[in-house]
């Protein structure tokens, strides 16, 4: 059959939850036997996220094909269970930059170029093309923001477009939108809601169905008010509500009727749903768990959507094995004003150094290496940890004075961790870093060979600097085992201590290829260490 549409709205504040709620929905029609892919837009000027603070959008997840995404990709991708592509990341950038592109090119010869119709089109013409790409039933499209906001206002009338041109029966707007309770009365108050309706309405969008993100269910008043004020039956109001973890949402809403309502209004066969996988999935979260406290190290711990990814691959390992995780955030300067400070390190069942770039908290970062090395603590180093592990071992084991990454000390006397070659006539910083999915071999007999069970893995990436060629034998002399390098054998992947509990740097981002139920194994190790479980063959 042709692709069916489903756009997903979000109202009142951002961040409301949409990512989560559009993987929900992809999952609904997953278990009912419908192929499924969907779409994150970004009304922003960037052409990707890869040049954003991680304060500013959260972490920038990257895809198999090199893209550097938002973070709702990794939602879909953990849900869904597939690997979707850069290109289903759409931009405001990537959209302006193609029009002006084909102007410059003349291919609007003798029109003045507009919004309407030239950038609309870009955009329908952008959908279009990921849903033929995916070969899919169904294709999400999730518009990021808030409805009401200047930036997006062109994605929406797209999308207006595209319900007249593809037919009702083929498109389905959903709407989510907060619906507060206030502190003092107790009260779910459902007028940000119905405003954020209005506008969704005035720009000539009629949502189909409407879900309140509310802390608990909705009152039945507070639903029958929402279903009137906002012209939908009263059966297609549903509560995005807090569940215990957020795996459990896409049964919660199946069972509130929203998959078969779905499945009825886009004119497909209902076909019954088969939750089993998915609920044994569920289940081993739920499951009494013992609990080990992680030292999470890093410098944007502020705001832990810098690392969603990495929390759940944590969470994913643990429930594989009957485990709780709790994440305790540092930011690593601290240790740096106060070098003492990393004493309180012992009180930690496993020590992770997280990604980041620059120089600040670098020192901090080693600091904890460190003390995770010498005190027996379960470690893992990712990327920039992996390089600054390397960094600790010279300056600590081999002698190597001064030794550091030549991104915080470009002067350094011995730069153990240098510049990619192919970086250094690189003069744009977007997209230009090594990006994606790239093919590692490890040594057998090493605790990476026996975290993956394979002498071939494949991981994602994104850096520019790697272990310096040049201190390759004076690291494995001083008993660093280098036990992972890239396909053509020309850069260190894996690093770890064959005296030590668990010690393991890795030079990608395997947390990017983590799910529920299939744990990545560097992650899966690391908790299991940091539990005191035997580390088995993957």
């Amino acid at each position: 059959m042709m692709t069916k549409f489903i756009f997903v709205t979000g109202g009142v504040l951002s961040s409301v939850g949409k990512g989560i709620l559009t993987s929900s929905i992809g999952k609904m029609l997953q278990v009912r036997g419908y192929s499924v892919s969907a779409v994150k837009i970004d009304p922003y000027v960037n052409v990707d996220a890869g040049t954003m603070n991680p304060y500013m959008h959260g972490e920038v997840y990257v895809t198999d094909d090199g893209g550097e995404t938002d973070l709702d990709l990794g939602h879909y991708e953990r849900f869904l269970d597939i690997n979707i592509p850069k290109f289903n990341n759409i931009t405001t950038g990537q959209v302006y930059a193609s029009v002006i592109e084909k102007e410059r090119k003349g291919e609007y010869l003798g029109r003045c170029v507009q919004i309407i119709p030239h950038v609309t089109d870009e955009i329908k013409s952008r959908i279009r093309t990921a849903a033929k790409m995916a070969k899919c039933d169904i294709l999400l499209v999730e518009i990021g923001g808030t409805v009401g906001d200047i930036e997006s206002l062109p994605f929406f009338e797209a999308v207006r477009q595209m319900r007249l041109e593809e037919g009702y029966d083929d498109t389905l707007f959903i709407h989510l939108a907060l619906v507060p309770i206030l502190d003092v009365t107790k009260e779910q108050k459902s007028k940000p809601f119905q405003h954020s309706v209005q506008e969704l309405r005035r720009i000539g969008i009629q949502p189909d169905i409407l879900v309140a993100r509310c802390r608990i269910s909705l009152d039945e008043s507070v639903k029958k008010k929402i279903s009137l004020f906002g012209s939908v039956p009263y059966e297609a109001v549903f509560t995005s509500y807090d569940v215990d973890n957020i795996y459990m949402l896409p049964m919660e809403l199946d069972r509130q009727g929203m998959g078969e309502y779905i499945v009825k209004r886009l004119s497909l066969n209902n076909k019954v749903p088969d939750w089993n996988n998915w609920n044994s999935i569920v289940a081993s979260f739920k499951e009494p768990q013992k609990i080990v406290k992680i030292a999470m190290c890093g410098k944007y711990t502020k705001l832990a959507d810098s690392y969603v990814s990495i929390i759940e691959a944590l969470k994913h390992a643990g429930a594989k094995v009957g485990v709780t995780p709790h994440l305790e955030w540092i930011e690593t300067t601290v240790f740096e004003k106060d070098p003492s400070a990393t004493s309180t390190l012992e009180n930690y069942d496993g020590i992770m150094v997280l990604p980041g770039f620059g120089a600040r908290g670098t020192e901090g970062k080693i600091m904890a290496i460190k003390f995770a090395r010498e005190h027996k603590i379960p470690f893992l180093g990712i990327c920039f940890g992996f390089q600054l592990a390397v960094v600790e071992f010279a300056r600590s084991v081999l002698g190597y004075k001064n030794a550091d990454t030549t991104e915080a000390n470009p002067s350094t006397p011995h730069p153990v961790i240098d510049l990619l070659p192919e970086q250094k006539s690189v003069g744009a910083l977007g997209g230009t870093m090594r990006l994606g999915a790239y093919k590692i071999f490890l040594e057998e007999g090493t605790l990476a060979h026996q975290l993956y069970g394979a002498n071939e893995i494949s991981e994602r990436h994104r850096h520019r600097y790697e272990v310096n060629p040049n201190y390759w034998e004076a690291l494995k002399e001083g008993g660093l085992v280098l036990s992972g390098f890239s396909y053509d054998k020309r850069r260190v992947e894996f690093i770890e201590l064959p005296d030590h509990p668990f010690f393991l740097g890795t030079q990608a981002h395997p947390e990017f290829k983590s799910r529920p139920g299939k744990p990545s194994p560097p992650y899966l190790g690391f908790i299991k260490a940091s539990a005191g479980m035997k580390i088995k063959v993957n």
